[in-house]
């Protein structure tokens, strides 16, 4: 009779390693460091010498030493690019031998958004299942940066499996105008990592509910676009209300879940985590959800003694909906209104309904008129500016 030993024998185990690209990608993973993502090696790689010094991260890679020279490369994505692909030996070393990569920056500058791209391409010339977990910039960042991080984007799509999109615009809802821009800085470090982390400690730490390599490889694998969303609670509705949080938190705002092709659920607590909490957790995802596929693990932390973090990855955004006409479906299913009727209501006499508030304008009282006709007359940039009170 064949009998196995289980021993922490090290290829029982997904392999997994976090490369942070670039600035951004830097300060990301030496947050991690400092707050630990058990079972996962990390890795910082950048064209600033100088900056890669001031990481705490064990392994680094300079990128492109004869065409940077280790002074950055000056918020041209094509010098990332190309600084990469000078490096492409040194990087496929540290991808060698590994299950899955987390390649984490942020898009819009150099060397992340020309490089990431390419670190990708490696990682799936060598088998490795690809996840990218970026940052898109501030509008105040300027046109130009947006256009490189919507240019780098796209090309990491092209060889990523899946891709967590934050945009640093939403993070200003999770913040006060009172926070500093070092900490709001730090907001986004910090979903960076629970973005990460939720997938991770499904793997490598223990739980009442597992999940394995092969089930994360289901939800990730070639599965383009994904958003996330996390929240944590205490308390006797901490079920609850960490599963809402996460669900209404402001990278999803614009978005319904069930519009996902799967969804990955990280429910994470302490020894105290109840099966009916993790029950409640999965009823209240699923009655969101609708139809999507829900690939749901437990996490025991420790440190969440006395309260519950829900981290929510909806994956297949951008493949939900494959064809114009089931979007048109889609829309026209989730718009209708309440009332039938309506529809035969011309639209100037509709007050307050469906959650829209507009004027009603009776028909034929000249009073009311819904067109001012005395500005007719005056010339159209005036007209504008009287609207606008200057």
């Amino acid at each position: 009779m064949s009998t196995f030993d289980f021993d922490a024998e090290p290829g029982l185990f997904a392999r997994m390693k976090i490369i942070g690209v670039g600035g951004a990608g830097k300060n990301a993973v030496n947050h991690m460091v400092e707050i630990g993502v058990p079972g996962v090696d990390f890795l910082v790689a950048n064209t600033d010498a100088q900056d890669l010094a001031s990481s705490n991260v064990k392994y680094k890679i300079q990128l492109g030493h004869e065409i940077t020279r280790g002074l950055g490369a000056g918020a041209n994505p094509d010098v990332g690019r190309k600084a990469a692909e000078e490096s492409r030996d040194v990087i496929a070393e540290h991808l060698t031998d590994i299950d899955m990569v987390f390649i984490t920056a942020g898009m819009g500058g150099g060397t992340g958004t020309g490089a990431a791209p390419v670190i990708a391409q490696i990682a799936k010339e060598l088998g490795v299942l690809a996840v990218g977990v970026v940052t898109k910039p501030f509008a105040f960042e300027g046109p130009k940066r947006a256009a490189n991080a919507e240019t780098g984007l796209a090309a990491l799509k092209e060889h990523v499996d899946t891709v967590v999109i934050i945009p640093n615009q939403k993070l200003k809802e999770a913040v006060s105008h009172t926070t500093t821009f070092k900490d709001a800085l730090k907001v986004a470090d910090e979903v960076l990592l629970q973005a990460t982390r939720g997938i991770s400690d499904l793997v490598t730490l223990p739980g009442l509910i597992n999940v394995d390599y092969a089930d994360i490889r289901t939800t990730m694998e070639n599965k383009g676009e994904a958003l996330m969303g996390t929240g944590e609670s205490e308390g006797d509705k901490r079920a609850l209300e960490a599963a809402e949080r996460a669900m209404n938190h402001p990278l999803l705002a614009d978005m319904d879940i069930d519009g996902a092709k799967d969804i990955l659920l990280n429910i994470s607590g302490g020894q105290d985590m109840t099966l009916f909490e993790v029950e409640e957790v999965m009823t209240t995802v699923q009655a969101a959800a609708g139809h999507t596929n829900i690939i749901m693990g437990t996490v025991l932390d420790e440190s969440l003694e006395g309260s519950i973090r829900v981290t929510l990855i909806a994956t297949g955004l951008d493949q939900a909906m494959s064809s114009p006409d089931e979007m048109l479906t889609r829309n026209i299913l989730k718009f209708q209104p309440d009332r039938p009727e309506e529809i035969e209501t011309p639209a100037f006499q509709r007050v307050k309904r469906n959650g829209f508030e507009t004027e009603e304008v009776a028909v034929g009282d000249p009073s009311d008129d819904a067109v001012d006709n005395n500005g007719l007359d005056v010339p159209t940039y005036m007209r504008r500016r009287r609207a606008f009170g200057s």
